[in-house]
């Protein structure tokens, strides 16, 4: 199984003869078991055509801003598509998209998605000779370098112009075996084993009616995903959802009631490193469930509950060398209840929603939250997508945990 099973790759297409090798990097990033977006410059269009790279990334190929063909016209959002990326490559890059890098200046849908993104940039420069060993050239590859972006050295061989040198697009099995170790090199949660729990539980009044919630589980699943891309081994044990992820590394585990999932979540406990329970479990389950439909015969319809067993509680209750992760979702006095829980529960670390706050809650893309860890330190944090609620609450997990 490859490393780069899952990834989220952009490939920004330049104007050069090199082009035509973009095909070929495709099919075999496809291989990998990579999801592939394309954008291609207009220059691009003239050595290889969008048709050929759509038809094997399996996805429309983005040129322009505006799509203006379609009535009334629909905007490729260039934020979105930087942020949906893990990973983005412009190859070839040529002296043209190296100075507009180095530089910032946007002035194509490209660039401005590269100007947006916050994923691992790699650049592989092809050009003639000449061009290649320019100083203007090299000083824009310095300062690429220092943006922190992987710079994938041409190569020796026979250029377009009939010159010998170095200047040579790395052919596409280089460009792949330089993410493959790069990935490999970054998964920083190798070997680790996280339990994450997501979305609401039914619980069953009979077999037509339940009670739950408005948990959608995007927050559990979007957070299972990042720790799988960062090379965490995942079991996501989750409620009556819409939400759906295939990733080599995560094993979901689909529950309904609030007694199935502690029951799930027990079966593996005791193999988990971490532990995050981002679920919203019901307190409460009906005391007697109807084998039949209750039919509507009176005026007042009275349920007695019982108390569900707390799961997050009964495991902090026998961690041993568990991080524990739980979820606080309050209207009132936020930061004092998320800290009792803390204590009641043995947590190591406590993501606090308030209903109070615009944005946050449940159906909503975007939250803000509030980490407190053991020690009662407060962090808040800014509204953001739940996506990148998701990357804080791993990379907090990984400061704290030993």
């Amino acid at each position: 199984m490859s490393v780069l099973s899952g990834k989220k790759i952009l490939l920004g297409v330049t104007g050069g003869i090199a082009a035509y090798k973009t095909a070929n990097l495709v099919r075999l990033l496809i291989k990998a078991g990579a999801e592939i977006q394309v954008i291609m410059t207009p220059a691009s269009h003239k050595f290889v055509t969008p048709y050929t790279l759509s038809t094997l990334s399996k996805k429309p190929v983005y040129t322009q801003f505006f799509n203006s063909g379609e009535e009334g016209g629909t905007w490729n959002n260039h934020v979105e598509l930087a942020l949906w990326a893990d990973l983005m490559i412009v190859a070839p890059a040529t002296a043209n998209i190296l100075a507009k890098m180095s530089t910032g200046l946007c002035d194509n849908l490209l660039m401005a998605t590269y100007m947006s993104a916050k994923c691992p940039v790699f650049i592989a420069p092809a050009m003639d000779l000449d061009m290649y060993v320019h100083p203007s050239t090299e000083k824009n590859i310095t300062t690429l370098t220092s943006y922190n972006h992987i710079i994938i050295p041409a190569e020796e061989g026979e250029l377009a112009s009939g010159l010998v040198g170095k200047g040579r697009m790395a052919e596409p099995e280089t460009i792949v075996s330089t993410l493959v170790d790069y990935v490999t090199n970054s998964l920083l949660l190798k070997d680790k084993k996280f339990l994450i729990t997501a979305g609401p539980t039914y619980e069953s009044i009979d077999p037509v009616r339940f009670i739950g919630n408005h948990s959608t589980g995007k927050m559990g699943f979007d957070i299972a995903r990042e720790v799988a891309n960062k090379g965490g081994e995942v079991v996501l044990v989750t409620g009556p959802t819409q939400q759906q992820l295939t990733h080599p590394r995560v094993k979901v585990v689909n529950v309904i009631s609030a007694s199935d999932m502690y029951k799930e979540c027990h079966a593996v406990f005791a193999e988990m490193d971490v532990v995050v329970a981002a679920a919203a479990v019901a307190d409460y389950k009906p005391r007697n469930v109807a084998t039949q439909k209750i039919k509507k015969n009176s005026e007042e319809f009275i349920i007695e509950m019982d108390k569900n067993p707390d799961i997050l509680a009964s495991m902090g209750a026998i961690k041993t060398k568990q991080f524990v992760v739980g979820f606080a979702l309050e209207t009132e006095n936020e930061i004092e209840n998320a800290k009792q829980k803390i204590i009641k529960k043995n947590l190591d670390l406590i993501v606090l929603n308030s209903l109070n706050d615009s944005g946050a809650g449940f159906g909503k893309p975007t939250n803000k939250v509030t980490f407190i860890d053991k020690n009662f330190a407060v962090q808040p944090m800014e509204l953001k997508s739940k996506e990148s609620v998701a990357k804080d609450i791993v990379n907090k997990i990984m400061q704290q945990y030993e």
